[in-house]
């Protein structure tokens, strides 16, 4: 190991650990996808209750999936958290997590949103959906995402682009389902509809679509959500101006993906790690992912907030999730392939 990376394992061990050696403090400590506003009222909470300090480092997902890779068995994070999962799959494979068998854990969460061996737990839910303007286009007009390809909506689709995992897990899951040919002929379908060059995040596909830049766009739940709800007045205005679609509603359903989290094998807080998870997947968590981030709770019986509920019923893709990770670089070439920019 180099004096260079010894150095950086130090001053992450005085970030993470303080003085632990001489106060033995419960902690976790998290390695987060996730946006610190979007988890961290949920872990003070999680402190309040048990007295478990919760430190938290929060970046993209990649990144801290080869920083685990670097840290090895050196490593302080207990917890890998992640807004896909593709990047639970990958980081599964590259030998980075360790099961958890938890009764807790098992009972809560449906078996295709977690991993059979118990390398990693969905923790809440988003669909990718279609959004359409409201003054523009028929809910009527509109079916699946494979009639997203149809020459009605040609110089019309926005969307974002390949590198995004929740397109690439999308495109996993129409793999699984349909093939690599078939999927492959949407995916080069889709590209010709493109109104412009994939750019930005889900946001500002539903700007796009408010001010007619394109007339339909593919985004998760909850950034329409939290737009509706925003405080910021131009997100709140667009927001208005689209409407939710459903699709597929009459085969498979729509596409669901997770975030979740798993057990990195280099924890050094096993147990507090474990109370975390369990936490997380408990009545309290689930109703403040649904309230406050606009998410479908994994936890059946958990009531969703007003907000979706003005979304109404559909019928959701089966899938187990695995498959996702499985098809994840087949998703990548095809996309690539296809001219997904």
């Amino acid at each position: 190991m180099s004096m260079k990376y010894k150095f950086l394992l130090v001053i992450w061990g005085s970030f993470f650990l303080g003085s632990q050696s001489m106060a033995q403090v419960d902690e976790v400590n998290i390695y987060s996808e996730r946006k610190e506003e979007l988890i961290k009222p949920l872990l003070d909470k999680f402190t309040a209750e048990t007295g478990i300090k919760v430190n938290l480092v929060t970046g993209e997902g990649d990144a801290l999936i080869k920083r685990l890779e670097i840290e090895g068995k050196d490593s302080l994070a207990d917890i890998l958290l992640a807004t896909d999962v593709a990047r639970l799959y990958r980081a599964k494979s590259l030998e980075l997590l360790q099961p958890v068998q938890s009764d807790i854990l098992v009972s809560a969460i449906p078996a295709n949103f977690r991993d059979g061996e118990g390398y990693w737990y969905g923790l809440s839910l988003r669909s990718r959906i279609i959004v359409y303007a409201k003054e523009r286009v028929r809910p009527e007009q509109l079916s699946t995402y494979e009639a997203m390809t149809n020459p009605e909506w040609k110089g019309k689709v926005c969307v974002r682009s390949s590198s995004n995992p929740y397109n690439q897990s999308l495109v996993a899951s129409m793999i699984a389902r349909l093939g690599v040919e078939a999927t492959e002929v949407w995916a080069s379908g889709l590209v010709q509809n493109f109104a412009r060059t994939p750019k930005g995040g889900d946001r500002d596909q539903i700007k796009a679509v408010a001010v007619g830049e394109c007339d339909i766009a593919l985004v998760n739940t909850y950034y329409l959500g939290g737009m509706l709800r925003s405080e910021m007045v131009d997100e709140k205005q667009a927001a208005e101006k689209v409407a939710l679609f459903w699709p597929n509603q009459g085969d498979r359903g729509a596409h669901f993906n997770i975030s979740g989290a798993g057990l990195t094998r280099a924890a050094k807080n096993r147990d507090a790690a474990i109370k975390l998870l369990e936490f997380l997947a408990g009545d309290e968590a689930q109703v403040w992912y649904a309230e406050m981030n606009f998410e479908f709770p994994v936890k059946a019986g958990i009531a969703v907030s007003e907000t979706l509920q003005q979304w109404g019923n559909y019928i959701a893709d089966d899938i187990n999730l695995d498959q996702l990770g499985q098809y994840n670089a087949e998703a990548v070439r095809l996309m690539d392939r296809a001219g997904w920019k």
